[in-house]
């Protein structure tokens, strides 16, 4: 039976289950339809993190479920762009690359330590952030043929700094927390 506490979850669930609707939308060159469900992608992602927090609906489920379907959509997006050339391939590799590294970070240090609770950090709120502008910003230029190939080259490069630094903050905290576990 579904609980008001589950809402938050379900969310995020239904999120991830738009990943596949989206790039169809974009394989099929339906960016005006992609660009809507990735906005109701992302106002999912707000409403779930709201809910959870300010109703006390918080859980590990969800501190799992939530960064997972951030980590879907966003790489699902990555790539499908990269493949319709509509961003560059090494973008797309530095994406799932910072998210390799993240997610094996994690599962590393579940299996050689304990429990990881799940914090994510300024400097990886603020990628999710670049690369949601980045991906608005392509889908936007692509959908109206409005001229924003200066703003898509600034949103990518914000894409790459801020995929560096949460990437070496994720590595460089966990190992902290790794050394101060087996001291």
């Amino acid at each position: 039976m579904l609980r008001p506490a589950d809402i938050p979850n379900l969310i995020s669930v239904l999120r991830m289950l738009l990943v596949v609707p989206i790039v169809g939308a974009l394989l099929a060159d339906r960016i005006g339809l992609a660009l809507v469900l990735v906005a109701a992608a992302g106002a999912s992602d707000g409403l779930d993190g709201l809910l959870a927090r300010y109703c006390g609906w918080q859980s590990r489920l969800g501190g799992l479920l939530d960064p997972l379907a951030d980590k879907l959509l966003l790489v699902s997006l990555f790539v499908t762009l990269a493949v319709l050339a509509l961003l560059p391939a090494w973008l797309a590799a530095v994406v799932v690359g910072r998210d390799l590294v993240i997610v094996s970070g994690g599962v590393a240090y579940n299996s050689l330590i304990g429990p990881l609770q799940p914090e994510p950090s300024g400097a990886s709120k603020l990628n999710t952030l670049a690369q949601l502008a980045c991906i608005a910003t392509v889908l936007l230029a692509h959908a109206t043929g409005w001229a924003l190939a200066p703003w898509v080259t600034v949103a990518g490069a914000a894409v790459l700094v801020t995929s560096v630094v949460s990437g070496l903050d994720y590595v460089i905290r966990w190992s902290r927390k790794a050394l101060a576990a087996r001291a």
